[in-house]
């Protein structure tokens, strides 16, 4: 997706510790045209798979997933990180590492939205080392409900998280993927695979 390509380069910030802010894209301000164009790249891909549902984790993964849900005519569901009073029970929960919280994160799932007969796609904003996306499946796993496939916008390939994430034999399409990132070189971004 160059459009994605470019505005990376155009706005994201090397920041220490091996952040990517791209903060006026995806985790703060929405684009809605580039956001839009993220949910079509989605469903176009993973349409053949035939899905019923979508899952991500709140808040930065859901305008990609809800963007994508609009287009395949799905519900999307999102983990939240603190469980309401509200959920029904049971409720699916995973651990998480959130390297921008600085900590272990817990998820929750309420099982009156993920059961045995949904086939899952999960969209979310980044895949680094890929162990929140990992969570998403022990949730999914506990549902009963299949895993079909793995979206994310940015992809940090460096980080290596696509072969870490290679034994849930599931497909796996970014739209843009940072190569890596420095200070001496900048962003070296291409279009995602």
């Amino acid at each position: 997706m160059q459009a994605l390509v470019d505005a990376i380069r155009a706005q994201g910030v090397i920041l220490p510790g091996g952040f990517l802010k791209v903060d006026g894209l995806v985790n703060h301000q929405l684009l809605p045209a580039l956001t839009r164009d993220m949910g079509e790249h989605f469903a176009e891909y993973f349409a053949p798979l035939k899905p019923n549902k979508i899952l991500t984790i709140e808040v930065s993964g859901i305008a990609p997933a809800l963007a994508t849900s609009l287009v395949m005519g799905i519900p999307m569901v999102y983990a939240r990180k603190k469980k309401p009073i509200t959920m029904k029970e049971p409720a699916y929960t995973a651990q998480s590492i959130s390297r921008t919280k600085g900590g272990v994160v817990d998820l929750f799932v309420s099982s009156e939205f993920l059961g045995p007969d949904d086939r899952v796609i999960v969209i979310d904003d980044f895949l680094a080392s890929g162990g929140t996306l990992r969570s998403l499946n022990t949730i999914i796993e506990a549902s009963g409900a299949e895993l079909l496939g793995l979206g994310c916008v940015i992809e940090k390939g460096f980080e290596e998280g696509r072969l870490k994430l290679a034994d849930l034999n599931i497909p796996i399409h970014t739209l843009a993927n940072i190569v890596r990132m420095s200070e001496e070189e900048g962003i070296v971004v291409e279009v995602g695979r």
